[in-house]
């Protein structure tokens, strides 16, 4: 039940932070990733006590996947394609989608990735009207010289494949 918990409510609520924050400042703080990360142990430690433990090589395909897309974030941040924060993000949504997830995550990403990119663009190209010229954050996003809050594409990815995740299934069965 308290693992059910964390996939129900923690982990869909910190990645509705990290895409908020990143519309709203371009930034996902370092604490969003860092709790997913301390709360991923804490799963699999409800879990276990739960009596529910994922087996060794279960929690390995997460590791490796986090791992993976670890790498795989900080590459694209040293080619400045993706902000350090969206690396991270990325990276702790891999663990928690496992090596399973890994794929469809990807892929949905980067198809949310340039829907979202496609939009922002098409409305940098209109004139804000003049009552959300106080907005700043507008502001920031309908700035041309500004980049895509791509954790907006992480987040939504990220939820659309947890239900589909092992760790879902075994969460909602036990």
């Amino acid at each position: 039940m308290i693992g059910f918990a964390f996939l129900l409510v923690f982990l869909p609520a910190l990645l509705l932070a990290a895409a908020i924050s990143d519309l709203s400042s371009f930034r996902i703080p370092n604490v969003i990733p860092a709790t997913m990360l301390l709360g991923f142990a804490l799963f699999l430690i409800a879990m276990a006590s739960g009596g529910y433990a994922l087996s060794w090589n279960e929690t390995s395909l997460h590791l490796l996947a986090g791992i993976v897309g670890f790498l795989a974030g900080m590459a694209l941040f040293a080619l400045g394609w993706v902000g350090g924060g969206d690396a991270k993000l990325f990276a702790t949504s891999c663990l928690w989608l496992g090596w399973d997830g890994l794929f469809p995550y990807t892929v949905y990403t980067s198809l949310l990735g340039g829907v979202l990119t496609l939009i922002i663009v098409a409305l940098r190209q209109v004139a804000l009207p003049s009552f959300l010229l106080g907005q700043t954050w507008l502001l920031r996003l309908a700035d041309r010289k500004s980049g895509i809050p791509y954790g907006v594409a992480l987040a939504a990815a990220a939820l659309l494949v947890l239900p589909s995740t092992a760790i879902f299934h075994v969460a909602i069965v036990k």
